[in-house]
């Protein structure tokens, strides 16, 4: 299969961005925010989303140029939510966490374009 590695990376971020928008404590409570308050519910339900759609077309992307753009997309929102989240948990001890996932996340997924040069 033609880029294998950005596919199964674009259908495991359209699993989480699912799982997130179904029950937003899947990211709640490992980033130490709290599970309750509504507002935090609704911007996890918007990560989820955004996920669940720049993983479809990371899983989908018909062209080398498309499966770019997917993977630009990913890593930019990786590298967003690695910057808003870690600005947000400042002090706190999930903070390192959070970072480290985003940051990884965004480095495999750019790592990934290399399968794009064949």
């Amino acid at each position: 299969m033609r880029f294998l590695l950005p596919r199964l990376l674009g259908l495991a971020t359209a699993a989480y961005g699912a799982a997130i928008t179904a029950k937003p404590e899947l990211l709640l409570t490992p980033s130490g925010m709290p599970r309750g308050e509504r507002n935090l519910r609704t911007f996890t339900r918007t990560l989820g989303v955004r996920d669940l759609a720049s993983g479809v077309a990371m899983a989908v992307a018909p062209s080398r140029t498309a499966m770019r753009v997917a993977i630009g997309v990913r890593v930019a929102s990786d590298a967003g939510d690695l910057v808003v989240l870690g600005t947000a948990l400042a002090g706190k001890p999930e903070r390192k966490k959070v970072v480290a996932v985003a940051g990884g996340w965004a480095l495999l997924c750019a790592l990934s374009a290399l399968a794009t040069r064949t």
